[in-house]
């Protein structure tokens, strides 16, 4: 089989290294796009390509028609939203991401830039200490469990709300669990999101949401641009001056946030998944999940189950 790893922002070579020799072993191929600048580069390489391995590139209808022996794709970290997931489904190719991998780097990121937030961006000025804060966590899946963990060796109090988990699950991790969503922005100091892109989920984050929050209260956004809804998150923050928003994934209203001096902050490109580790982890797992696929019809990581 042809493996495809296809990369715009090429993983590690120890990635790399790792990924070969998994396919490999397994009597599999291994064929790189690293680096393409131009559409028409991956059209080409997947043509005859029986799985594809990609991080944050988009795979559409026509990257999936341009692929006739495509049987997997598997997106290398937890969100898969650059994936068509309809369009692979009318073709009959499993979608598979790797949940879990890239979690600890996330979580990480979260309370290095809440530490960067709360003492006012390390402009001089006397901040304050998330010891005593309440953190809000949107979502409890593998990133927002680590969060969690980190953030009680800060001293933080933790609260979390995921409409899949039930109640038991968080309180049973040392977490107070919180009835809704409206009552962890009501109760948190800070709120931070973990939350996919759905329809249900994108654009909720909203100026009503928001606007329940505490005085000085703080939100951290390393999940998905998409959720914010930008314009009424601006609006409120040009209302109240107590409340800040940091994120790494750069808004589109970007120049419109940056009126906020001192209240936001969002990292050049998203950075969640930016660690050595992360990306090792993400793209040797990849591999793995192709080999399990095709020597055993394991498909325990399909995003895609049920639709076709």
């Amino acid at each position: 089989m042809k493996i495809l790893v296809a990369t715009e922002k090429p993983f590690a070579k120890v990635a790399v290294d790792g990924i070969r020799q998994e396919t490999e072993a397994a009597g599999n191929e291994l064929v790189l796009l690293e680096k393409y600048t131009d559409k028409a580069q991956l059209l080409d390489a997947v043509k005859d390509a029986d799985a594809l391995i990609i991080r944050s590139d988009k795979v559409d209808a026509e990257v999936l028609a341009a692929a006739p022996k495509l049987k997997i794709v598997v997106r290398a970290g937890a969100g898969f939203d650059n994936v068509d997931l309809n369009a692979a489904s009318a073709q009959k190719v499993v979608v598979e991401n790797t949940p879990g991998q890239n979690s600890n780097a996330v979580a990480e990121l979260v309370l290095g830039m809440l530490v960067y937030a709360v003492r006012n961006f390390y402009n001089g000025k006397a901040g304050t200490e998330l010891m005593g804060k309440r953190l809000g966590i949107l979502a409890f899946g593998n990133v927002g469990r680590n969060v969690a963990r980190i953030a009680k060796g800060f001293g933080m109090e933790v609260s979390a709300y995921d409409a899949f988990c039930p109640a038991e699950a968080i309180e049973a991790a040392g977490v107070k669990a919180a009835k809704n969503q409206e009552e962890l922005f009501e109760t948190c100091d800070i709120v931070s999101l973990h939350i996919p892109a759905t329809p249900e989920t994108k654009q909720s984050i909203n100026y009503e949401l928001v606007g329940k929050m505490k005085k000085g209260g703080i939100l951290v956004n390393t999940a998905r641009k998409e959720v914010i809804d930008e314009a009424g998150l601006a609006k409120l923050m040009a209302e109240r001056e107590d409340l800040k928003y940091i994120t790494d994934i750069m808004p589109d209203a970007d120049e419109t946030f940056r009126q906020f001096e001192g209240r936001y902050f969002a990292t050049p490109k998203k950075m969640g998944a930016q660690t050595q580790e992360a990306n090792i982890n993400a793209g040797i797992a990849a591999a793995r999940q192709i080999t399990a696929f095709f020597k055993e019809g394991c498909t325990k990581f399909q995003v895609n189950k049920g639709m076709f």
